[in-house]
């Protein structure tokens, strides 16, 4: 079977221009019986033809072996045979040409013109032949055996091996055809095996990114106001102990809070490496789900468990003023719902500008503005300068430099606007628009 690019250059095993030591073995026992039977009937040929007999047989034995070339010449192959048809030689040449150029990838009009000068001459031969036996007296049939005689024997010749050459080649091209085509969908399914794998790796970094958000969220903000509270009472247990009380109280509040969330955050960690462990043994499903639930996930549908919304908004607020922070809510708009992921990205942003307050400015007067408008929802926390600088520090509040990358992460993930930076009067701005749908 012929094959092309690389593996035909891989196929390339044998002598010449063989593809395997099997082929080259084959085409020389039938180069050498073709000798022997063209050396053969090169005997009356040379004495019909009044020459030597040593020169017919070695005639004979050099046509013969041109059958040796068959597989990469084999419209001289055909030729030869033809030409030597009239000294009745070479029927095994010309039987196994005309198979050889009907399996090859020539022109069909090159083949059937070749074919017809076989038939044709192996016609007028056998005719020639036989009404000379019949002149001679060695033949006693009629006059319908010549014609006979010769359009059988012809056609006997030529039409099996042509028809069967004609079978093989269109088998052997289409097997080589699908061959390509395995290997092009082989290739095909490869793409896309290592394209899944790097939609699942980019859903992968896409989710740990979004957990640390979640996480930076929670635990920022409730430890920095448990911190805050505590600081409140480490000052007042002495002087105000019903304050100290209430400091307390609200500290064991943001504790609990703090403690829920992160459990409900890794319960459903612990059931996405549930799914993931059962799809292992699937490679191509395993990437399918991972990229199924991280994106279900990134887009808000957390197995059910409801993150924040703006309805809590005042108790966001109220738990920052119960901290000892100034800060003014002011709501615009007529105040209707939108998306789970947009009220979550809205809240998180007022959440983290409300922590960063706590820790860079503390007890500086904060103004939380919201605005619903037609096909958006903007705000806006600014605070104004710390009283005493040196407060922010009095209470240890470290800072990562997560925070405003984080917001930013959520707001242009949404396809909103995110800005932040000092104001003239010294304070710090964070704004935030979000598209309603």
């Amino acid at each position: 079977m012929t094959t092309t690019g690389e593996e035909h250059a891989r196929a390339l095993t044998g002598p010449w221009w063989w593809a395997r030591w099997r082929s080259a073995v084959l085409d020389g026992s039938l180069a050498l019986v073709s000798a022997v039977e063209c050396g053969a009937e090169g005997i009356p040929f040379a004495r019909d033809a009044g020459i030597p007999v040593a020169v017919g047989i070695v005639f004979g034995l050099i046509a013969g072996s041109v059958l040796l070339v068959r597989r990469k010449w084999p419209i001289a192959v055909v030729l030869v045979a033809i030409a030597i048809t009239p000294a009745q030689m070479g029927f095994l040449m010309g039987i196994v040409g005309l198979y050889t150029l009907a399996t090859c990838e020539l022109p069909r009009r090159i083949i059937v013109a070749l074919a017809g000068m076989s038939l044709l001459g192996t016609m007028i031969v056998t005719l020639v032949r036989v009404r000379q036996d019949m002149a001679r007296g060695d033949l006693t049939l009629g006059d319908w055996f010549v014609p006979f005689a010769a359009i059988t024997t012809s056609l006997g010749l030529t039409a099996p091996p042509l028809l069967l050459g004609l079978y093989v080649g269109a088998r052997r091209r289409l097997m080589e055809s699908l061959r390509e085509r395995a290997d092009s969908l082989e290739r095909e399914l490869q793409l896309l095996a290592e394209r899944a794998e790097e939609r699942a790796e980019w859903a992968r970094n896409e989710e740990r990114t979004r957990i640390a958000r979640e996480m930076h969220d929670v635990v920022a903000h409730r430890v920095s106001l448990m911190v805050v509270h505590a600081a409140a009472l480490q000052a007042v247990a002495r002087k105000d102990p019903e304050k100290a009380v209430r400091n307390a109280a609200l500290v064991g509040d943001m504790g609990r809070q703090a403690l829920t969330e992160l459990r409900e955050m890794l319960g459903v960690l612990r059931a996405g490496e549930g799914a993931d462990s059962r799809a292992a043994s699937a490679p191509l499903v395993a990437v399918g789900v991972a990229a199924a639930e991280a994106a279900s996930r990134a887009a808000g549908e957390d197995g059910g468990v409801e993150g924040p919304c703006l309805e809590e908004l005042e108790e966001l607020v109220g738990q920052s003023a119960a901290a000892g922070m100034v800060v003014d809510l002011s709501v615009q708009g007529e105040v209707r719902s939108y998306a789970a992921e947009v009220e979550q990205t809205a809240y998180r942003v007022v959440q983290e500008a409300l922590t960063n307050v706590h820790k860079h400015a503390a007890g500086a007067k904060t103004y939380v503005r919201l605005a619903h408008r037609g096909e958006e929802i903007a705000m806006q926390v600014e605070n104004e300068p710390p009283p005493e600088p040196a407060s922010a520090s009095a209470v240890r509040l470290p800072s990562g430099g997560n925070g405003l990358v984080g917001m930013r992460e959520r707001v242009v993930g949404l396809g909103g606007v995110f800005v932040s930076g000092p104001t003239d009067a010294g304070g710090f701005r964070v704004s935030a628009v979000i598209p309603a749908a």
